[in-house]
């Protein structure tokens, strides 16, 4: 008795979740624009130093993060973290907390 008036309500379920007469669905919605910021582009300038490749990032002319990349090695980065213009090195173990930019696949 008690499997039957469970399959009973759940056969129901699907005729209850259906709109009642009358009722129209919302029309969909346009796609939101997005217009990009060119201020927010970093601005790269690659330089080689002796055999390093020097890149370096800014935003509105405020050099902010450079990467180092030696020719035998892994490349590391120098950060501002404060906006003072003193850059730590980044890439070694580092108890602060840092945006991971990690190389998760070369070519």
């Amino acid at each position: 008795m008690r499997r039957t008036l469970l399959i009973l309500a759940l056969l129901a379920l699907p005729a209850a979740a259906q709109q009642p007469a009358g009722r129209q669905p919302l029309p969909e919605a346009p796609p939101p624009t997005v217009q990009a910021d060119p201020g927010l582009e970093p601005q790269v300038t690659i330089t080689q130093r002796g055999q390093d490749k020097v890149e370096e990032y800014r935003i509105h002319n405020k050099l902010y993060m450079i990467k180092v990349t030696p020719p035998h090695g892994k490349p590391y980065y120098l950060i501002d973290e404060k906006g003072n213009g003193q850059m730590v090195r980044q890439g070694t173990l580092d108890p602060g907390l840092s945006v991971p930019m990690w190389v998760i696949k070369t070519f």
